[in-house]
C-alpha cells in the first residue's frame, strides 16, 4: 500500500484547505484510514478516522465541527476538508491506512496557519 498526500499550504486563520491522500497498491486489504498530524515538539495525534466503506467517521475533539473526513473508493482517494483553521492546526498532516497486518503512512504534507 502506498499513500501520497497533497494539499498542504500556508493559510490565514479562519481559512480552509482540503487535503488529499491517493492510495495505490493492495487497497483491498485496507480496513480503516485516517489523518494524523504532528506539530513541532509534539507527538503525532489522530485527527480523524474513517471506515472502509466511509460510513463511520470519528474526530478529535479539537477539530469536531471544523474538519470533515471522506473517501472516494472508486478514485482510491481520501480527503480531509479543513474549515475555520486555527493557528494551533499548524502541523505536518499524515495519511494512514491500517490493514490487519500493519500500518502504512504517507510522507506528510505541511499545513501552516498564520494568526
Amino acid at each position: 500500500v502506498q499513500l501520497v498526500e497533497s494539499g498542504g499550504d500556508l493559510v490565514q486563520a479562519g481559512g480552509s484547505l482540503r487535503l488529499s491522500c491517493v492510495v495505490s497498491g493492495s487497497t483491498f486489504s485496507i480496513v480503516t484510514m485516517g489523518w494524523y498530524r504532528q506539530a513541532p515538539g509534539k507527538q503525532r495525534e489522530l485527527v480523524a478516522g474513517i471506515s472502509s466503506g466511509g460510513s463511520d467517521t470519528s474526530y478529535a475533539d479539537s477539530v469536531k465541527g471544523r474538519f470533515t473526513i471522506s473517501r472516494n473508493n472508486g478514485e482510491n482517494t481520501m480527503y480531509l476538508q479543513m474549515n475555520s483553521l486555527k493557528f494551533e492546526d499548524t502541523a505536518v498532516y499524515y495519511c494512514n491506512a491500517w490493514t490487519h497486518i500493519r500500518d502504512y503512512w504517507g510522507q506528510g504534507t505541511q499545513v501552516t496557519v498564520s494568526s
